[in-house]
């Protein structure tokens, strides 16, 4: 008897925990979709739930900035960052790993990077990208983000490859496979859920970089998102539920891609291998 209810009670207590947890992740998303149909007038009121729903935000938000070039900008910049990310940084993390180059010097250099402040690069940056004329232009965010995204990637990949037994390579080689033949058609495969999970961070990552848009773009053909939600704080007045609506507009593709890839987002950061 007692068993069960220790049982009951543990199952309650989860139950519980998992409630709080589900509420605290979409507490933030709620309350965006309650600011987003809130005129500005009730909000700078103080209230928190609208009498009457001001749906006209909607309409407002799109009119106001180009939102939907500057979402079509930060997903370009996204994907296409994230595949040159995976290009630098899995051949890199490959020769570490496996081929011994570099030693401790190389893979402690390439995390250092990452823990400097992104403002440091920020002057070195802008003199390489108006040197090549990639100054407010698309293709130098993206320059931008797949190099300054090599760390994480390099990480997460270093992880993975150490988990892959060594053996299998050792098998290639011994059927005269070379080097990059045995990482292109050996271990890449058997890392695909790994080096996937890494592309999805590393885009998300890029997706929601602020700082680089801000420098480096001017106008609304190379300006991404988090540089659009920007527009709406005016000199004295913050409109916070147009705000609102570009904020839901622009989580939405990511709360997409984690969807459908879920589960090659989870089997990569758990085992990273086949």
């Amino acid at each position: 008897m007692r068993t069960r209810q220790g049982q009951l009670g543990r199952r309650i207590g989860l139950l519980v925990a998992v409630l709080l947890l589900v509420v605290f992740l979409a507490a933030p998303i709620a309350y965006l979709g309650i600011l987003s149909v809130t005129s500005q007038g009730q909000m700078l009121s103080g209230q928190l739930w609208p009498e009457n729903p001001y749906w006209d935000n909607w309409p407002i938000a799109f009119r106001t900035v180009p939102l939907v070039q500057f979402l079509r900008n930060s997903i370009v910049a996204a994907v296409l960052s994230a595949i040159m990310t995976l290009a630098l940084s899995f051949p890199l993390a490959y020769a570490v790993v496996r081929l011994r180059i570099g030693g401790r010097f190389l893979p402690s250099l390439v995390l250092a990077s990452y823990a400097a402040p992104p403002i440091v690069a920020a002057i070195p940056l802008f003199f390489v990208l108006r040197a090549l004329g990639l100054i407010d232009q698309l293709l130098g965010l993206v320059l931008v983000y797949g190099m300054a995204n090599v760390p994480v990637a390099f990480y997460l990949l270093d992880n993975f490859l150490m988990r892959l037994p060594e053996e299998i390579e050792e098998a290639a080689w011994l059927d005269g496979a070379g080097t990059i033949r045995t990482m292109v058609t050996i271990v890449l495969p058997l890392m695909a859920p790994g080096v996937i999970a890494t592309g999805i961070i590393c885009g998300i990552l890029a997706y929601n970089e602020f700082l680089f848009a801000l420098l480096f773009t001017y106008s609304p053909a190379s300006q991404t998102l988090p540089v659009g939600l920007s527009l709406y704080q005016g000199e004295r007045l913050v409109q916070y539920g147009q705000m609102a609506v570009a904020s839901l507009v622009g989580i939405l593709p990511v709360y997409l891609l984690g969807g459908l890839l879920q589960r090659w987002l989870i089997g990569g950061l758990t085992g990273g291998i086949k």
